[in-house]
Parts: structure tokens; sequence; C-alpha cells
């Protein structure tokens, strides 16, 4: 049975999802979520150094830096996810052009009504962490107008200079953006920002359940064990990651308690979840380093230093992990444990809920357990889930290096 299982997985399976995940639209959205990584650690650093500002009020104030990164990673978005899907769907003519005029829409969607039309402050922050979802949805409106047009040609054989038709065929898809962007925010007054946040409600509020959090590490782990890149889900979660922190952030700012956990900082930072990397292969690797298996062990001393950076790509591919049916299983059971545990410890005050937007995945744990959550509990919690995550490794592991030893004999 479990044969059967695993050549259906290998064979058709994952080859239809690899298949599937790499059609343009959706390597775009995978692309895009890899290209705002910068600006998202941008970000984190600087809230980082604001925890010795804590300490050292002397130490200068660094917060424009956040405030002009970071705090517009919609306007980023918006530009990344055009420009992105115009590379994919092999228009290089617009990857520019489609950016550009994604902020343009952008703007006119965001723009503050009413009796906040000229604050500047409303509109700074319709362009912050709260509305990547708008800035994703725009750059893929704006990237399906552009797309079509692309594809019709317009001038291709014609006698015109080239500049001249690269205008027009510039200038019709901007136009056409911005005026059913005009009608639907002017003319029917449409908060394009509220519907399409509420378009994503249902996916936050799933995902910011114990049942949604457990089932996303699992989704992570399960396909990352497929050798299917876990970059694809963060246009599933950055946006609810993001929201989910800064309302953090604003509670404790008005002397509230932070409740949000389904963060990043919760998943990546405090490596707990990813300890080692996706699939919690910290404890696997430690086993490898003494393994009696000369090849595991060589390998588990190779693939050492990444893990304690949380980079498991090496042990992933080179255990190998994926499709390994004697290590894909305790993969998938770690990355069920890891979830319930964070919310357990969390929901129930014996660990601090990240306040502080820190994205910087690879600091070694448990520093970062530490850091995101200032909590020197973390310690504690972090070495006894290391402990339950090797004790989950190590029967299926042993049975591994078994079939490794059997090999090495035959072949010595």
């Amino acid at each position: 049975m479990m044969n059967k299982f695993m050549n259906w997985l290998s064979e058709s399976f994952a080859p239809t999802m690899n298949k599937w995940f790499s059609k343009p639209w959706l390597a775009a959205v995978s692309s895009c979520m890899q290209k705002i990584i910068p600006f998202i650690l941008t970000g984190s650093l600087i809230y980082f150094y604001n925890v010795f500002v804590s300490f050292f009020p002397s130490l200068p104030d660094l917060s424009p830096i956040l405030n002009y990164s970071f705090m517009l990673i919609t306007m980023i978005v918006a530009f990344m996810m055009a420009n992105q899907c115009m590379e994919k769907l092999n228009h290089p003519a617009y990857t520019t052009n489609a950016g550009i005029a994604s902020i343009c829409v952008l703007f006119m969607a965001v723009t503050p009504m009413g009796e906040n039309s000229d604050s500047l402050s409303a509109f700074m922050g319709n362009l912050g962490p709260s509305g990547i979802a708008v800035g994703m949805v725009i750059g893929l409106f704006v990237s399906a107008i552009f797309h079509l047009w692309g594809k019709l040609n317009f001038m291709a054989d014609s006698s015109i200079p080239d500049f001249v038709t690269g205008w027009i065929n510039t200038i019709i898809p901007n136009v056409t953006c911005l005026a059913i962007s005009m009608i639907l925010v002017f003319v029917f007054n449409i908060n394009l920002v509220n519907v399409i946040l509420s378009i994503f409600m249902p996916i936050s509020n799933i995902l910011s359940t114990l049942p949604g959090f457990v089932l996303y590490s699992f989704v992570m782990a399960f396909f990352y064990t497929l050798g299917v890149s876990t970059w694809l889900w963060g246009a599933i979660s950055t946006p609810v990651f993001m929201i989910n922190i800064q309302q953090n952030i604003d509670a404790v700012a008005a002397g509230q308690a932070a409740s949000q956990i389904a963060t990043s900082e919760a998943v990546f930072t405090l490596a707990f979840i990813t300890m080692g990397g996706v699939c919690c292969t910290l404890g696997l690797n430690l086993l490898m380093c003494f393994s009696k298996s000369k090849q595991l062990k060589m390998l588990g001393r190779v693939f050492i230093a990444p893990s304690i950076f949380n980079i498991n790509e090496p042990i992933m591919f080179g255990a190998p992990v994926v499709f390994n049916p004697m290590l894909m299983l305790p993969a998938w059971i770690n990355s069920i444990i890891g979830p319930i545990y964070v919310w357990f410890l969390m929901s129930t005050g014996l660990l601090n809920i990240p306040e502080k937007m820190i994205q910087v995945g690879q600091i070694p744990a448990p520093i970062c357990s530490v850091m995101v959550t200032e909590d020197i509990r973390a310690l504690l919690w972090w070495a006894l889930l290391f402990v339950i995550y090797i004790v989950v490794w190590y029967p299926f592991f042993k049975v591994y290096e078994k079939q490794k030893l059997q090999e090495e004999s035959q072949q010595g």
C-alpha cells in the first residue's frame, strides 16, 4: 500500500503539481513574493534596531528608513506583481510600464475620500502592510489588461516608427486600466480597498485559527517533501501574516496585548515550527551527524551549518527527505506538532506573542526565539520541542540508516 502511495505521489501527483505551479500566473505570484523579501527585511532590521533603542534612547531615530521602505510595501507589491506577470507571460516591453500603471491604479484605489481626503497619513497608511492583498490584486488586474492587449500585436506590421508604436501600445492599456478604475472608484463610489480585503477575509479568518494554522504548516511541509518550493504559499500567507503582525503592533502601541498568533514571526522567525527549516529538519541533521552510516554522517556534518541558520535545502534534497518515504512521514508529523505546540504556548501565556515585525529567519535558534518574543522562556520551550522533534525523527531515521548500512556493506 505504501509503495503504491509513493508511486502515485512521485509519478502522478508531484509532476502535476509542479507543472501547475510553473504556469506563468502562479509563477509570477511566487516570484513577486520573493522579490519583495528585501523590503520586508529592511523593515525587520529597523524593528530589530528599535529593540536596542528601547535600552539606549540616545541612539538615532531610523524610522524614516522603515516608513519609506516597508511601510510602502503595498505599492512595491503592486509594481512587482505586474512586473513579474509581464516577465513570466513573455511581454518584456511591458515589464516596467505595467508596473508603473499598477502603481497609478493603486493610488487611485487607496486615495482617502470624504473627511480624510486631504490626509497624507491616511494615504500613506493605505500603502502599508495591511494592504498587501490590495497591491496583489491590482497588480494582477493591470497585468490581465496589458496581457490581453499584448496578445493583439496591434500595429505589429505597421510602417510607423517603433517608438511611436511602443507609445500607442502603452497608452491604450494604460488608459483602459485607469478608466475602469475611475469608473469603479469615482462613478460608482466603490471602495476597492475594502472590497479586495473582504475577499481575503475568509482566508485570514481560517489561517488565524488553530486548524488553519496547522493546515498551513502541514500543506507547506507536504508539498516541500514533494520538491515543491515553499515560496508558492507566500501569496496566501503574506497578506494575512502582514495584517496580523500589524494588528499586534497597533495593539501594543495602544496599550493592549498582542493577540494574533498566526504571523510570519511565529512560523519562521521563532524557529519552532521551522526549526532548521520547513519540515523541522534540525533534529534529523543532528541524528545524521552521529550516524553509523559513513555517508549519512558525512552528509550530516556538511549540512549542519546551514541547518543551524534554518536553511535546509541541502538536507531536504541531499539526505534526501524529498521523495524518501522513510523521512517524509516524520516531516509531516513534525509539521503538525510544531504549530499546535506554538499555539498552545502563546494562547495560554506561556510564551509571548510576537509584537514586532522581525522576519529575519536565518538567525540561529534559540537566539531568534528570544529575540522575536522578548521572552527568556523561549529557551526552555525551544529545547523541549527540539527533543520532541528528535524523538519523532529517531525511529524513522534508524530504519533509513539500516538501509544505508546495507547498501554500504554491499558496496564495500
